[in-house]
C-alpha cells in the first residue's frame, strides 16, 4: 500500500513540474530581479535631483528674512500668498525660504536636535532666529518647500517619510558636516533655509546652503 501511495505522490509530482515548466529559485531579498519591480531607494532619489534641481530652485525661491519678518508684522502665516508653500496644496505646514546674515550668538549642542542662534543683521524684532544643525531634524520643511517633490508620487507614507529623512542626511553630511561647530560662534553666517510656521516668536530654519565669514 505504501509502495503504490509513494509512486502516486511521484507521478503527482512529475505533472506539476511538466505543466508549470522550469522553476527557479530565488535568494531572499532579489525577488525584484525575477518580478522587475524596481526597489525605492529614497537615498538615490534625494542625491539626484539634490545640486541639479533642489538648490537652484531653493535660491531662487528665497526671501529675505529681515524683509520678510519686517512685513509679517509678526504674523507669519499673511505671508502664504506672496512668500509661503502649503505642503499639501492648500492645507498642511506652511513653510517658507528664506535666507540671511548674521552673528552666531549660542551653539546649543546639548541634544541631538541642535541648533544655533543667530542675531540677524537688519532686523531687530522680537523673533528668536534659530538654524538646525543636527543629527536629528525636526519638520520636513525642506522637502515640502521643493514644488517637483509631490506626496502622490510615492508609493505610500514611509516612502514619503524617507524622502524628507534623506535629505536630512545630505544636509548633515554636506552643508553642517563641513563646518568646524566648535569655532563657529560669533562668527558672521550667511544662509539658505526653509522652517515651517510653528511658533510666532521663534523660527526654526533647515539650513540648504550655509557659509561661515
Amino acid at each position: 500500500m505504501r509502495k503504490q501511495i509513494g509512486i502516486i505522490t511521484l507521478v503527482c509530482l512529475i505533472l506539476v513540474f511538466s505543466l508549470s515548466g522550469c522553476v527557479k529559485v530565488v535568494q531572499i531579498g532579489h525577488e525584484d530581479e525575477i518580478t522587475g519591480n524596481v526597489k525605492f531607494s529614497a537615498a538615490e532619489n534625494v542625491e539626484s535631483i539634490w545640486a541639479s534641481q533642489a538648490i537652484p530652485e531653493l535660491e531662487k525661491k528665497a526671501v529675505d528674512l529681515p524683509k520678510f519678518l519686517t512685513e509679517s508684522k509678526g504674523d507669519l502665516k499673511s505671508l502664504a500668498k506672496q512668500y509661503g508653500r502649503y505642503s499639501m496644496g492648500d492645507k498642511g505646514e506652511l513653510c517658507y525660504v528664506v535666507k540671511g546674515q548674521g552673528r552666531v550668538v549660542e551653539v546649543n549642542r546639548e541634544k541631538k536636535a541642535s541648533y544655533m542662534t543667530v542675531k540677524l543683521d537688519g532686523y531687530e524684532g522680537p523673533q528668536s532666529i534659530q538654524l538646525q544643525i543636527g543629527s536629528v531634524y525636526k519638520g520636513s520643511a525642506v522637502r515640502d518647500s521643493l514644488s517637483f517633490i509631490k506626496y502622490e508620487d510615492y508609493k505610500n507614507q514611509v516612502d514619503w517619510a524617507k524622502i524628507s529623512q534623506s535629505i536630512h542626511d545630505i544636509i548633515n553630511k554636506n552643508v553642517i558636516g563641513v563646518q568646524d561647530l566648535g569655532t563657529v560662534q560669533g562668527k558672521t553666517i550667511s544662509f539658505v533655509g526653509c522652517f515651517n510656521v510653528d511658533k510666532a516668536d521663534e523660527l526654526l530654519i533647515t539650513p540648504v546652503e550655509l557659509t561661515v565669514k
